[in-house]
């Protein structure tokens, strides 16, 4: 079973940048895709931020497209997500995920495991 550790979140003023991990481990056989989530508000649900494949595509959500930047070093079994001129907005627990392509392309990712999550939080 996959295992995934976030860290690198905090707190930053309006404009300013993290770099969020996701440490891998485990049985990674079947997993071929990963993504960062984000859960804005307790009891609402988790949105997709970004995405990466095994075939090394990437997707972006709109709200973050120009800011934010998914990226995996497979040597490191490390996902990281830059984030850069962060907004009041983008205040949020942030996930990261694991799963297996699916779609006709195969750039979904239906995710089946889960980071404990770490939180940002932005100031105005």
């Amino acid at each position: 079973q996959v295992h995934l550790v976030e860290s690198g979140g905090g707190s930053v003023q309006s404009g300013g940048s993290l770099r969020l991990s996701c440490a891998t481990s485990g049985y990674t056989y079947g997993t071929n895709c990963m993504g960062w989530l984000r859960r804005q508000a307790p009891g609402k649900g988790r949105d997709g931020v970004a995405s990466i494949n095994s075939g090394g595509r990437t997707t972006v959500a709109d709200s973050v497209k120009g800011r934010f930047t998914i990226s995996q070093v497979n040597a490191k079994n490390t996902l990281y997500l830059q984030m850069n001129n962060l907004k009041p907005e983008d205040t949020a627990m942030y996930y990261c995920a694991a799963g297996i392509r699916y779609g006709s392309t195969g750039d979904d990712c239906a995710y089946n495991t889960w980071g404990q999550g770490t939180q940002v939080t932005v100031s105005s």
